[in-house]
Parts: structure tokens; sequence; C-alpha cells
């Protein structure tokens, strides 16, 4: 199948990792299907991917992902745009770190319906679009909190727990149809999250390393998948 046919979708891609994956996969000749919450952002984005791909198509959508009918809404739309999904990456994602017994009531829930209801609800509109055509490779963005609970962690490493074991769940389902998952867990990346950190330079891993390495778990023979990924800066977590 040519590349130009093939069709992408990565969400929270306006900035950071999602950014960075969207824009490899559109280099690469893939259409592609982001969504994010600020307007203008994605928009920027929007323009920056269909430069990259001048042939290929570009929907991008202003979607709140902790709301279960706008991500329902952004299924419908790729369902119109695309015939098929050929890579879902479920990036979207809220970092609030905070214990436990300090965070605000009602955050767990909140990081929950963003770092995991959305994956789970998005995922499950557009299996039609892969389990039809016996192909497909969903990454779910985890983290190396889904691995190892730490400070601060709170609520947002629950979601991170909760987001790998779907990820092994949905694996272990989909085998069956030849639909490949693959949990990607990065520490600390040069992205939003970190804004206001002062970090010796190099100390963040860039987000095009992250992209590189989906696009290499992608280009495995179809009988091969990385179920894993666990990737830190070389000097460890910060």
């Amino acid at each position: 199948m040519n590349k130009i046919t093939m069709n992408a979708v990565i969400t929270g891609a306006s900035k950071g990792i999602g950014k960075a994956i969207a824009e490899k996969l559109a280099q690469e000749g893939f259409n592609i299907a982001i969504c994010a919450r600020h307007a203008p952002t994605l928009a920027a984005t929007a323009a920056a991917l269909q430069e990259k791909n001048p042939q290929g198509i570009v929907l991008a959508e202003t979607v709140d992902m902790g709301e279960k009918t706008q991500v329902l809404a952004f299924a419908d739309k790729i369902t119109q745009t695309f015939s098929h999904v050929d890579i879902l990456v479920n990036n979207a994602g809220i970092f609030i770190p905070g214990a436990l017994h300090q965070e605000e009531d009602g955050l767990l829930e909140r990081l929950m319906a963003v770092n995991v209801y959305s994956a789970y609800h998005l995922t499950r509109a557009l299996l039609p679009l892969m389990i039809p055509h016996r192909k497909g490779h969903i990454f779910n963005m985890c983290s190396t909190a889904s691995y190892k609970a730490y400070p601060n962690g709170g609520s947002y490493s629950i979601t991170k727990y909760a987001l790998l074991g779907f990820s092994k769940n949905l694996r272990k389902e989909l085998q069956q149809h030849h639909i490949k998952v693959t949990s990607v867990s990065p520490g600390p990346t040069l992205t939003a999250s970190w804004d206001g950190f002062e970090a010796p330079p190099g100390r963040l891993m860039p987000p095009e390393d992250i992209a590189n390495v989906v696009w290499s778990a992608w280009n495995l023979a179809h009988q091969t998948v990385v179920e894993e990924i666990l990737l830190r800066p070389m000097l460890g977590d910060i």
C-alpha cells in the first residue's frame, strides 16, 4: 500500500510528544487526524503538518479529551474522513503532581477522564476502522510513572498505571485481529509539562526521540510487535 493512503490519529498533538509524532508521520506521507484543546496552537500545528505533506489530508479538531461526547464526536469526524486507521496514538494527557492526601477533591476523576477514559473511548470507537482490515497499530503514551511510584506522583501516577494495564489487556484482546498494541513510557521529556524547570542542557529527552522510537516500532515485520517501550534520560529520572 502506498504511504499516501496510510492514516494516523494522534491525540494531544498540538505540542510536545504528540506534535513530534504527528510531524514524523506526516513527513513519511501519512494522512493525519489530530486534536487538542487550544485552537490557535492546533491550527499552527495543522498548517505545519500540511507543509510536510502537501498532498496529504490533515484533519484538526478542537477537542477536550476529558469529555466523552467530544471524544466520540472526534471519532465520528475521523470515520467520515478515513476508511481505515493504520496508527492510533493515544497521547492526550494532563500532568499534575501532588500527594494524594493534599490534592484537591475531584482531581483523580479529572485525570482519569483525560489520561485513561479518552484512550478507552477513542480506541473503542476507531476499532471498526482497524479490525475488518486485520491490521493497525495502537500506541498508548504511558510513563515511567506507570512502573514506579515516586513522591508527589498522586493521581497522575495512578492514571498512568491504569493506562499501562489498559494497554496490556487491549494487546491480548486484539492479537487475534492482528492489531498491534505498544505502550510507550517516556521519562522526563522536553515538553510543556516541564516549563519553568531549570535543568542542565541535555537533561531532558527531546520529543523527537519518542517520535523516532514510535516510527521504528511501526516499521517492524507484520508478525513482530514491541509490547512495551521504556525510555529515560541517560542520567535517569529527575
